[in-house]
């Protein structure tokens, strides 16, 4: 059965993000819904996202080999789509930082989605060497958040 409400914020969620679909799986018998801006019969197909450093510029069309990290890394990625909040409110201290050492369940940001706060929490040892998105930004489901490197 179909929860209106809940379409209902996926619907607004993706209506203010620049994702053009969300997929959510729930539980272990995998329900699934899924909403897309695509119209119905369009050829779009999958979207792929490419993280540049900031600095960098891509001219549309043009592709550039990123630096891959060093293979010893640990990317934590985000859970869902929503907005990544660096601190629990405006204006304290950040959760983590480049340098921070973490373990695991200790709390490195909020992600926001559908009004509802939801802690990332570590479920590694480590430092943190980088964070690759800013507070307030969007994010989407699978974005690398933080580096971490587990031997440091």
């Amino acid at each position: 059965m179909i929860d209106f409400k809940i379409l209902e914020k996926l619907l607004a969620l993706l209506d203010e993000s620049e994702a053009h679909t969300i997929e959510v799986k729930k539980g272990w018998w995998s329900t699934t819904m899924k909403v897309s801006k695509s119209p119905i019969g369009s050829n779009g197909g999958p979207v792929t996202y490419q993280v540049a450093s900031p600095a960098s510029t891509v001219d549309e069309g043009e592709e550039e080999a990123a630096e891959a990290p060093p293979s010893n890394y640990l990317d934590i990625q985000s859970p869902m789509v929503g907005t990544f909040y660096a601190q629990p409110e405006p204006g304290s201290e950040p959760y983590v930082r480049k340098g921070t050492r973490i373990t695991p369940g200790k709390t490195l940001c909020i992600i926001e989605a559908m009004k509802i706060m939801n802690p990332v929490d570590a479920e590694v040892s480590g430092v943190i060497v980088e964070t690759l998105v800013e507070d307030a930004q969007p994010v989407e489901f699978g974005q690398i958040l933080f580096r971490v490197d587990p031997n440091g």
